[in-house]
């Protein structure tokens, strides 16, 4: 059976190995705009994801020469953009960010939880658009070493030992700092989200 996406891309691919200026140029231009958002989910500073994406660029075209093809382009730049990102972020100076633990649920001696919450009704609220900024705001508020876990996981769907790879840590820290980051991420849109609440 053809595989007509499969033959551009391996056309695409040949071009870039032989140093076609047209071809870096399509390559580029088909997927800055997805390597950007990647960027933006991961340092949300517009000036430090164009940074990285640029560095990705430079990366994929220095290495073009050794991807073996057995991925999808799109697949081996989302991942490079993503390298790029992460050491962005080890290497800027940290903003102070609030505490993980004042975000978490808090629990009675007896195991319940003090504040369970009334159930979230968002179709009735919000409206999509304003529903993405109020995650997108809440997203940037966790701290670097959660929301970086969150966003390559539920947002980029990376797997669990993806991530830990990625990162240089054990699955079991990638699984607990996701689910301390889902836990502060519903108590940060949780007044926003409450039925019938303001």
């Amino acid at each position: 059976m053809a595989d007509p996406a499969g033959d551009e891309e391996r056309a695409l691919l040949a071009a870039l190995r032989a140093g076609d200026d047209g071809a870096y140029e399509r390559l580029v231009r088909e997927h800055a705009p997805r390597m950007l958002a990647v960027a933006r989910r991961l340092l949300g500073d517009g000036e430090h994801a164009r940074d990285a994406v640029q560095e990705a660029f430079g990366s994929a075209f220095r290495a073009i020469g050794s991807f073996a093809g057995q991925a999808r382009l799109s697949t081996w730049l989302h991942r490079i953009v993503v390298n790029a990102a992460l050491m962005k972020l080890r290497t800027r100076r940290r903003k102070p960010e609030q505490p993980l633990d004042d975000l978490l649920p808090q629990f009675e001696p007896d195991g319940h939880r003090r504040d369970a919450g009334a159930p979230w009704q968002p179709a009735e609220r919000l409206e999509r658009r304003e529903l993405r900024k109020l995650v997108r705001d809440g997203i940037e508020r966790l701290p670097e070493a959660h929301r970086t876990v969150l966003v390559l996981r539920d947002i980029e769907e990376l797997d669990t030992a993806e991530v830990a790879e990625l990162l240089g840590v054990s699955t079991g820290v990638v699984k607990t700092r996701l689910h301390r980051a889902r836990q502060a991420l519903r108590t940060l849109l949780d007044p926003h989200l409450r039925a019938g609440g303001g």
